[in-house]
């Protein structure tokens, strides 16, 4: 490869790079349910595919690469308090998120206690292919599971979501706004598990 062949892959990696922050965010705080810990997490991401960018094959989806690295980092982060945890450490409260004031604040709040709610494979699967818009395959590589697995998943996760939305909790219901987007919300990752699975 000539200097040039680097540099304009280089820059390939790099606008890739950049146009997976978006999805990583949203995979991030689905994971830990707290912006300001997700941004941390995107960001240690960011700094350790940077840092095994030499590892990425071309070719391959850097998105579906990124999640597997954000989530390898959240389980390990996670393990890591459970030990200091168990061991009697201090851990940090997860800072609440407050939309007092602003119905559709509370409302889009609903539909993320109901997505936490749900099993963190569940949630995962339904983030990773439902809203990141990864193939069943790509998401079954980031999980480390087999492709029927993520789709089984996607499922429970879609009807323990679908579920909790109906009866577990309580959306303030305004017309248009919020209700609707959590409706949108629901609806897309229905659309999006029933159109991958072969009929």
């Amino acid at each position: 490869m000539t200097a040039h062949d680097d540099a304009a892959a280089m820059a390939v990696f790099q606008q890739e790079l950049t146009d997976a922050i978006p999805h990583l965010r949203a995979f991030a705080r689905s994971l830990c349910g707290n912006p300001a810990e997700a941004d941390d997490l995107v960001q240690e991401t960011l700094i350790k595919a940077w840092t095994a960018r030499a590892s990425f094959q071309d070719g391959s989806s850097m998105r579906a690469w990124t999640f597997r690295i954000l989530r390898n980092h959240f389980y390990s982060e996670r393990r890591r308090a459970w030990r200091k945890q168990e061991q009697g450490g201090e851990i940090p409260e997860n800072a609440a998120v407050s939309g007092e004031g602003q119905s559709w604040a509370l409302q889009l709040d609903d539909v993320r206690r109901a997505l936490l709610d749900i099993p963190d494979e569940q949630r995962e699967a339904l983030v990773l292919v439902g809203a990141g818009g990864l193939s069943y395959e790509e998401a079954a590589g980031v999980c480390g599971c087999a492709v029927g697995t993520v789709k089984s998943r996607v499922n429970r996760g879609r009807a323990a979501l679908e579920k909790r939305m109906e009866t577990g909790v309580s959306l303030r219901a305004s017309p248009g706004g919020a209700a609707t987007a959590a409706e949108d919300i629901v609806d897309h990752i229905r659309n999006a598990s029933t159109e991958r699975i072969p009929g």
